[in-house]
């Protein structure tokens, strides 16, 4: 037996199950609805009468039929609610601000290089233990998408590639943690690759 494509492709619903199960939840839902209507009819009458008014009992139940149509229809179209609250904002998120704890893709990994670029500025020895590794990871996946290798896998097609400055920075540990304008250029020749 053989399968083509199109067959893979192709797409048909499948029935909800028996046709039995269907009708029997229509059943149910109106004769839910019909109690719900019933109980509403009644209250409303007693309350009316309390109060010395009569009306028609079949306007009572449009009413009645009407409000329970719209109250069906609004829930239907309302927005799911709001995902609880921790307690905590999420990190990446500025205090103060209504989003629903929705977390910002981009500002967080920006702050995932914000915090230990702040925490390593004057530290030569937390730079090379902590940045330095994540623009050798960086590289390597830059190296292994574009040309399949990495750095250990093949070292000296990999220095051609990243080129004597950048293979350099990224084997020797500096002195000193880099300028900005640097890491801007370590990172634009890591885009470069």
């Amino acid at each position: 037996m053989s399968t083509s494509i199109d067959d893979l492709l192709s797409f048909e619903e499948e029935p909800a199950g028996p046709a039995g199960a269907a009708r029997s939840g229509r059943v149910r839902w109106v004769l839910r609805t019909l109690a719900v209507t019933a109980a509403i009819v009644v209250v409303v009458v007693v309350a009316l009468r309390a109060v010395g008014l009569q009306l028609s009992l079949g306007i009572i139940v449009a009413g009645v039929l009407a409000l329970l149509a719209v109250r069906r229809v609004t829930s239907a179209l309302s927005p799911p609610p709001p995902p609880r609250a921790s307690g905590r904002a999420p990190a990446g998120e500025e205090p103060g601000l209504w989003n629903w704890a929705a977390r910002d893709a981009l500002r967080a990994a920006i702050n995932g290089w914000e915090r230990p670029l702040d925490w390593c500025a004057g530290n030569p020895q937390r730079f090379t233990e902590r940045v330095l590794p994540r623009l050798g990871e960086l590289a390597d996946e830059r190296l292994r998408q574009k040309h399949g290798i990495t750095r250990e896998s093949d070292p000296a097609r990999a220095r051609i590639l990243l080129g004597e400055a950048l293979w350099t920075f990224l084997s020797t540990p500096s002195r000193r943690p880099p300028s900005p304008r640097d890491l801007a250029a370590i990172v634009a020749e890591l885009e470069m690759l």
